[in-house]
């Protein structure tokens, strides 16, 4: 006589669950191959009410645990060879997140079970749902191999996946299978086949499957609402949405959302408040995702009584508890820099997850406190070994920008290093920023060491990375290398031809710099304020005089772009370094708008280089009736006069400014050796290791001396 199952089920069950992924599969096949030796034949109606027992308790699961329970007694039962029960232990284990049971389950079921759709089919639903696409790409792969063919629950599945992968030779391929099996009318698979075209951002297929549709669902026109948003149509959305309107089809909140989220992805913030408007006038009760968009589009607009607004209507619908909300609430309060309202509401959260602590890092590193910023920046570190959220790639970028925009690039450089040792690799915001204080520091090596990373991590065709690069190396002095990164680019902006004109313009190379304007122009791309203040410039270092006019009236009369301070500025200083000051001085005097200490300092570093002491005279004095109180006009004139032998007046400059309380920043010069920077200043004590470097400037400075170069000034060590 056979011993009744219950007085083993519970131990097995219980060591089904302390087993580990590869035990618990062993387990299972033992246990099933033992029962199917034991069970004796069952008639039809009583397995049928089996079956249906273990599925209704299978439904009504409600931890992660108790699947695994059943699992074990439907082993026992003998049932485990029932392809309905395989498929309902797949969805159970899959709902919980527990795809390596869900795949035990699929690989142990008999193999006269795998010809069932539905087993495949839940199998696929498990991996797309968690979000393993090229998981369930591999598993259709494997269906189509056994024969078995999909269906219209099989390809929108499928098709979720082909869109993440962004692959197009498996978007149509999938296609072709659905078309096979003429699946072209299936709404819920033309619904698919809409937005995994839409995914790829390939509209016109979209279009044309929409066309062709006999019925169409609210579903469907949601799709192509949502496929104009990804592609930052808004027009097309709305477009879309008047067409739906006129076929009688009443739109859902999803649609007022993917609506609203087309024309804040586009910039388009005044319609997308008025969008919202229109919602709430026709009744349509607000969701989470509306609010969050809506509070993300009062944070670029400067109205604070819009968003204290959008946050009362958050209360008064009860969305106050979405995580989603309050996140989008401490952006919009941050942004508009009201740090104890966003502090409030993070602090009130009861749960809080990574977007959270970024949204409050990036309020306080957006308002310039770096400091703060990286108080909380350290607490979320701290928080590591009681929780799950711990700082990502987003936080570390922003802090890391938030001291390279405050000019700490040391301490931002240091928090990169740190990055690298937290095995966090950085995306191209992250190396953006790095390289930017690369490029401000002159830190040439580390530089080079971040353009590796990015040949390796395949970022060095991202634009944003490509023109950090560019930036880099012009002004560290590496033209070829720079030049090189340029010419390997694909596409080109106007941000990668503004640096080049400007590196080139820093070196004094004028006629390089006129050179790839020009080719700016030839390409199409249309120059803007900054790459004249940039082409400008360069032509007053390289003494461009006749190209510099050329393209200051090109500025104004072919790109219709009207002069600001800046160009007054580049324009009065290549006409001065030329020695036309009368000139210089008359262009001055007929500005449209009060010369500001850029413009006659223009003017003035010009009387000094050529000696014009009235003329100076006569600019210092219009800077000084403006109480600019600056030291760089004081020393200029000073200079001036001391230069022609005025020592008098010379003297009495200096005083004059030193009473004003008024100081020279004394210039800086720094070399990067092993990865540590070491600053040069007149009059400061020596850094550690100093003492080297000063041993070896004395033998430069013998070895000039022997070869009868004379240094411009005597070599002094310092104490």
């Amino acid at each position: 006589m056979l011993h009744s199952p219950r007085p083993k089920l519970i131990p097995r069950a219980r060591l089904a669950l302390a087993l580990n992924f590869t035990d618990r599969r062993l387990f299972f096949s033992s246990l099933a191959h033992e029962r199917s030796q034991a069970r004796s034949p069952s008639s039809s109606p009583a397995r049928n009410e089996l079956l249906d027992l273990f599925d209704h308790l299978l439904r009504r699961c409600c931890s992660a645990e108790q699947p695994g329970r059943v699992h074990a007694r439907i082993v026992v039962a003998g049932a485990s060879d029932s392809a309905f029960l395989a498929a309902r232990l797949v969805s159970v284990y899959a709902r919980f997140g527990l795809l390596g049971d869900a795949r035990i389950v699929f690989d142990e079921t008999p193999a006269e079970c795998k010809s069932n759709l539905l087993l495949w089919n839940s199998i696929l639903r498990a991996y797309a749902s968690n979000g393993c696409q090229e998981e369930a790409l591999e598993i259709y792969v494997e269906m189509r191999k056994a024969g078995v063919l999909g269906d219209g629950f099989t390809f929108p599945l499928v098709m979720r996946g082909c869109a993440e992968t962004g692959s197009s030779i498996w978007c149509r391929s999938v296609h072709c299978h659905a078309l096979q099996m003429g699946l072209h009318h299936n709404l819920h698979v033309v619904n698919g086949l809409m937005g995994m075209y839409a995914k790829l951002g390939q509209m016109s297929i979209v279009l044309q499957l929409f066309d062709r549709m006999g019925a169409r669902s609210c579903i469907s026109w949601n799709t192509m609402i949502s496929g104009f948003a990804w592609k930052f149509d808004c027009d097309g959305a709305l477009e879309m949405f008047r067409r739906m309107e006129s076929e009688g089809v009443e739109p859902n909140v999803v649609t007022w959302t993917s609506l609203l989220s087309s024309h804040a992805r586009s910039g388009r913030d005044a319609e997308t408040v008025e969008l919202f408007g229109l919602m709430r006038m026709r009744g349509i009760g607000p969701s989470a995702e509306v609010l969050a968009v809506v509070l993300s589009v009062c944070s670029n607009m400067i109205a604070l009584h819009m968003i204290k607004a959008i946050h009362g209507l958050v209360i008064k619908v009860g969305c106050e508890a979405y995580l989603i909300v309050k996140n989008s609430l401490v952006c919009a309060y941050g942004k508009q820099r009201r740090l104890k309202d966003a502090s409030q509401l993070f602090l009130e959260m009861e749960s809080k997850n990574i977007v959270s602590w970024n949204a409050l890092i990036t309020s306080y590193a957006e308002s310039g406190l770096c400091d703060e910023a990286f108080e909380i920046f350290s607490q979320l570190k701290k928080s590591n070994g009681c929780s799950l959220v711990r700082p990502n790639v987003i936080s570390w970028s922003v802090i890391i920008d938030a001291f390279a925009s405050a000019g700490r690039g040391r301490e931002s450089l240091a928090l990169y290093r740190q990055m690298q040792l937290a095995n966090i690799v950085g995306n191209a915001v992250t190396i953006s920023s790095v390289l930017s204080v690369c490029a401000e520091l002159a830190a040439l090596n580390l530089g080079r060491e971040v353009h590796c990373h990015v040949v390796r991590a395949l970022l060095n065709h991202n634009l944003l990375v490509a023109n950090s690069l560019i930036t880099m190396y012009m002004r560290c002095g590496c033209l070829n290398e720079g030049s090189l990164v340029f010419k390997k680019l694909v596409v080109k902006d106007l941000i990668s031809w503004n640096s080049m004109i400007a590196g080139c313009g820093m070196h004094g190379l004028g006629k390089d710099a006129v050179r790839y304007f020009d080719g700016m122009v030839e390409t199409g791309i249309k120059p803007d304020e900054v790459t004249f203040v940039a082409v400008l410039s360069a032509c007053s270092h390289a003494g461009l005089v006749v190209e510099g006019r050329k393209l200051y009236d090109r500025m104004t009369e072919e790109f219709g772009i009207e002069p600001q301070m800046e160009h007054y500025a580049c324009l009065v200083d290549l006409l001065s370094r030329s020695g036309s000051l009368q000139e210089a001085g008359e262009i001055v005097k007929a500005m449209p708008m009060a010369p500001n200490v850029c413009v006659w300092g223009a003017l003035l570093n010009a009387c000094r280089m050529y000696r014009d002491t009235d003329f100076a005279e006569a600019t210092a004095s219009h800077v000084f009736n403006q109480n600019w109180e600056t030291t760089g006009s004081y020393m200029l004139l000073s200079n001036i006069y001391a230069a022609n032998g005025q020592w008098d007046d010379s003297a009495r400059l200096r005083i004059s400014a030193k009473e004003k309380g008024l100081k020279k920043v004394p210039g800086q010069s720094w070399i990067e050796l092993s990865n540590k920077f070491y600053m040069f200043s007149s009059g400061r004590a020596l850094q550690l290791g100093m003492e080297d470097v000063y041993g070896v400037l004395e033998e430069l400075t013998l070895q000039m001396e022997t070869e009868d170069i004379i240094p411009a000034m005597p070599l002094k060590t310092g104490t």
